[in-house]
């Protein structure tokens, strides 16, 4: 890490502030936030959660065939309290997308969202379904996608090197969960006749008015008597 007069502790490449040549070879220069995100990438917890059959390759990736547990991801929790990995892994139908914002809202910061399968990622074969969500992205923030109907737990793993690629690439200086201020939750959907996100409230209104507007000039005119 790079302070105000000091040394890039990035590599050995600065001229300003060279390292001795007698502790090249058995000093490992690096900043912190290769250390930190290190540590992140190699404990993610997922959370002990599935929707449909997309959940079953989840399981077999997690089973000693495949073991992710390798990649320091075995504990999987059951509390949303205690993860920082949200595998949403199945069909997202309006009902269930509810209790998953409130899943993801109780997750502490940081926090990911893998979208595993054609369904989370876009609503899949069920897209036109008058019960499914067209991809889970529409109400939570994804940060891998899994391709796949449902994915192997080949892609699966795949997905979670993407991810850990991501997880390294980040800095603490830039992170939202380090920045002042109080982080706001997501909205929870409200689920009627159909679902709303509170956040398109205003648009649903507007377009409401204007199809009643729409109607009362395409009515005929009463006739007269």
């Amino acid at each position: 890490m790079k302070s105000n007069g000091g040394p890039d502790l990035n590599g050995l490449h600065d001229p300003d502030f060279p390292l001795p040549e007698g502790l090249q070879s058995t000093i490992a220069v690096t900043s912190l936030d290769r250390v930190y995100n290190w540590s992140r990438k190699n404990s993610v917890w997922p959370l002990l959660f599935g929707l449909a059959c997309c959940a079953i390759e989840m399981i077999a990736t997690a089973a000693s065939r495949y073991d992710f547990s390798r990649f320091g991801m075995e504990v999987m929790r059951a509390s949303p309290r205690q993860a920082d990995l949200l595998i949403i892994s199945g069909t997202v139908t309006k009902k269930m997308v509810v209790p998953i914002v409130r899943i993801y809202n109780q997750m502490p910061e940081p926090k990911y969202v893998l979208a595993m399968g054609a369904c989370a990622s876009g609503g899949g074969p069920f897209k036109e379904g008058y019960n499914v969500v067209s991809g889970i992205d529409k109400y939570i923030p994804v940060d891998v996608y899994v391709p796949g109907c449902p994915p192997t737990p080949q892609a699966l793993i795949h997905g979670f090197l993407t991810l850990h690629k991501k997880i390294e690439s980040q800095s603490i200086r830039t992170v939202p969960w380090y920045r002042s201020g109080e982080s706001a939750g997501i909205p929870i959907p409200i689920l009627g006749p159909d679902i709303i996100d509170p956040r398109q409230a205003e648009l649903i209104r507007r377009q409401a008015e204007l199809a009643a507007s729409n109607k009362q000039e395409a009515a005929p005119a009463p006739a007269e008597a």
